[in-house]
């Protein structure tokens, strides 16, 4: 990465001027990736005049029209996806590979999104008198407020902001400053396309631009990202301002092994469950619960596959894990390292890291030895580690992976068709899954989790276009 980029924040088509901060590569901690630009609390209304301004034109466009410019985005997205992957990579850390499927991602979206242009957006609906005409229709909520994450730097943003275009509104997106070089630059193909101040970016402090977003801002709907406890008290706020939100929070998603798993299989999809992007998302697996019949045979295998792990540089397509993204990351997920080795037994690790570069690497680890209460089994731990924990019999298996405040995606594998669909039945999860990993779930599908992990809405498919529209129920009466 040569070339260093400067970021900043977007109000009405215009960049805004601010404070610089400069970020490098986790990858590589003395190249320099870029610039951001910040802006303070003050503008976030400014932001939101200009996308309230703008919705009202983008509104009263017909759904074809609306979806032949979300199609107009995907090409060009496509068009700049080598750029972006390589910009994200560099700035937090996450393997080429999987930028480039992410982006892939993106284009996928916003085609998706794209052909709801030209579908039906409400219903006729009977009505007692015959000279009545009764129907409903989808209308747009006005301004929502987009409050994304770093470690899906490209697809979160996509998925939120693609529906809420479709469906008429303007957005104000609030990005995580670990991300927003990569924001920045979609944010540059957005302006290609889209009329100005239909969505405007703001790069800053979380807590100055957020909260100013959340407590003070003239938006209609909040869709957020992030941790639980700060989902909560946007939700909170959000609440007590009787504005619609949605909130995707943290999951301690779990990978149950039984007794008749193909472990060959099994073992790869833990793997890349537990230990693509570095762990850190919010669907990994990071408890691995095993009928005790086949836990020593698991264990061999696991200890065998993550010794043989490749961690590296993002940019080295040879490299199954790239660092974490960040120096509070690292220091976050060592101390949950250093506490595994205290009070757990180590069952795999990888041996190396494959880069001479001074980074925020950590080497992959799985551990057991401790019970399904203990912090490491119940605290999302975001980084590349698994707690395994054993089960007598399928019954305990389900009650362990049950044993969480979070409900976000949980896996099983088996090849007995009755037992997997017990799972699926049972399972406190908002995503189920029988012999895939706990991430994974595909663009065109309800996206989401129970308990702490959300507000109890979806992301994704058909379920985005429910939270950001309202229905409105219309009914004319013929005379003569």
């Amino acid at each position: 990465m040569t070339n260093v980029y400067e970021a900043y924040s977007v109000i009405n088509g215009k960049q805004q001027d601010g404070g610089a901060t400069t970020i490098y590569n986790p990858s590589n901690l003395s190249e320099h990736v870029g610039i951001l630009h910040d802006v303070s609390s003050p503008v976030v209304e400014e932001a939101t005049e200009a996308a309230k301004h703008a919705q009202q034109a983008w509104a009263s466009l017909s759904g074809l029209k609306k979806g032949a410019t979300l199609e107009n985005l995907a090409v060009k997205l496509e068009e700049n996806k080598e750029d972006i992957a390589t910009l994200a990579s560099s700035e937090m850390g996450k393997p080429i590979k999987e930028m480039k499927g992410e982006v892939a991602r993106g284009v996928q979206l916003l085609r998706y999104y794209a052909a709801e242009g030209s579908r039906s957006d409400g219903d006729v609906i009977p009505a007692a008198d015959p000279q009545v005409h009764q129907y409903s229709k989808r209308v747009p909520l006005g301004v929502v407020g987009v409050i994304t994450p770093w470690n899906f730097p490209v697809a979160i943003p996509i998925w939120k902001i693609a529906p809420a275009l479709i469906c008429g509104n303007a957005v104000v997106w609030k990005p995580a400053k670990q991300a927003a070089l990569t924001a920045s630059k979609i944010m540059d193909v957005f302006q290609e396309v889209l009329p100005a101040g239909l969505i405007n970016m703001l790069i800053g402090s979380g807590s100055q631009l957020g909260n100013t977003l959340l407590e003070k801002a003239t938006i209609d709907a909040l869709s957020f990202t992030g941790s639980t406890a700060t989902g909560l008290h946007a939700a909170a706020i959000c609440a007590s301002r009787n504005i619609k939100y949605q909130t995707e929070m943290g999951g301690k998603n779990v990978a149950v092994v039984l007794d008749d798993a193909d472990l060959d299989k099994t073992v790869s999809a833990i793997l890349s469950g537990t230990f693509t992007s570095a762990g850190q998302k919010c669907t990994a697996s990071s408890r691995i619960v095993a009928e005790k019949t086949i836990m020593p045979a698991l264990k061999d295998k696991l200890k065998t596959a993550v010794a043989e792990l490749r961690v590296g540089e993002a940019l080295d397509e040879q490299n199954f894990l790239g660092p974490v993204s960040s120096k509070d990351q690292y220091e976050k997920v060592n101390g949950y390292i250093s506490l595994a080795k205290k009070e757990a037994n180590v069952v795999a690790e990888t041996e190396t890291i494959a880069s001479d570069q001074e980074g925020y690497y950590i080497q992959p680890l799985i551990v057991e030895g401790v019970d399904a209460n203990h912090t490491l089994a119940q605290e999302e731990v975001f980084g590349p580690f698994a707690v395994l924990l054993e089960a007598e019999d399928f019954d305990e298996a389900i009650d362990i992976a049950n044993h969480t405040d979070y409900g976000l995606s949980a896996s099983i594998f088996t090849n007995d068709l009755s037992r997997s669909h017990q799972f699926l039945e049972r399972s406190e999860a908002g995503m189920v899954r029988v012999n895939l990993e706990t991430a994974g779930v595909e663009f065109q599908a309800p996206f989401g989790g129970m308990k702490m992990s959300s507000s109890h809405t979806r992301e994704q498919g058909q379920a985005a276009l429910e939270f950001y529209s309202e229905t409105k129920t219309c009914a004319i009466k013929h005379n003569g």
